[in-house]
């Protein structure tokens, strides 16, 4: 027992330190877009609409409120590409949810143009256009079923399929976005995105994703009201 703890707690500094590490990698390569003339240094090219989210209800339970309860979820959306690299030239595709939550609040979600195989959900993949690729948030939150990771499909240009995966199992469906045609206000174009500090019910934050993601989004903030 006291090698297995001991076995624990290296395993767990090395976490730490390789993503804190990680964290500052971010940071640097943020910084470096940031030095570029744009209102947001990441995802500056986008549009954000209104959608609702149908959630089916969970067949196969997590132990995450927000993914096993059924019901509808108003939400903001956010396609953006992550470089802004014009079209049609190839980019990481990002799609961002705001999800309203009961008592005024609200939690998001981030995702990022990958592949859904074992390895591949974990791979950022540029494409053409953001039909062209599957996305997934790449890295995994904290459930009492284990880490599961999010993925969203385009069936067509207004509506996505999303599902959830424990690690790099199969993948579950669970809810359909429905996407508003109408762009919402302008002021809503520079929304920031957190998913570390707006968590859905259910849904922790690993402290090393918390290390590896928050100098990144820092030096962004920074760079925004500089």
């Amino acid at each position: 027992m006291i090698g297995y703890r001991r076995d624990m707690t290296v395993a767990d500094h090395v976490v730490r330190t390789a993503s804190s590490a990680g964290g500052q990698v971010l940071r640097g390569a943020t910084r470096i877009i940031a030095a570029r003339p744009a209102a947001k240094p990441l995802h500056p090219r986008g549009s954000v609409v209104a959608g609702t989210l149908h959630k089916f209800g969970a067949k196969d339970r997590t132990g995450a409120t927000w993914l096993d309860q059924s019901g509808a979820d108003r939400v903001l959306v956010r396609q953006s590409r992550a470089i802004g690299l014009p079209a049609p030239a190839p980019d990481i595709f990002g799609l961002a949810i705001r999800v309203t939550i009961e008592g005024g609040r609200h939690g998001d979600l981030l995702f990022a143009s990958t592949g859904l195989g074992r390895l591949t959900r974990f791979t950022l993949t540029p494409a053409g256009s953001p039909y062209g690729r599957p996305m997934t948030t790449l890295l995994p939150y904290r459930t009492p079923a284990g880490a599961v990771l999010l993925s969203a499909v385009f069936h067509d240009a207004t509506t996505l399929a999303l599902a959830w995966a424990i690690r790099s199992g199969a993948w579950h469906p669970f809810a359909e976005l429905s996407l508003n045609e109408d762009p919402v206000d302008e002021a809503d174009m520079l929304l920031s995105f957190e998913p570390a500090r707006n968590v859905l019910p259910g849904l922790e934050v690993y402290e090393w994703v918390r290390r590896l993601r928050q100098p990144a989004y820092t030096t962004a903030r920074a760079s925004r009201s500089s």
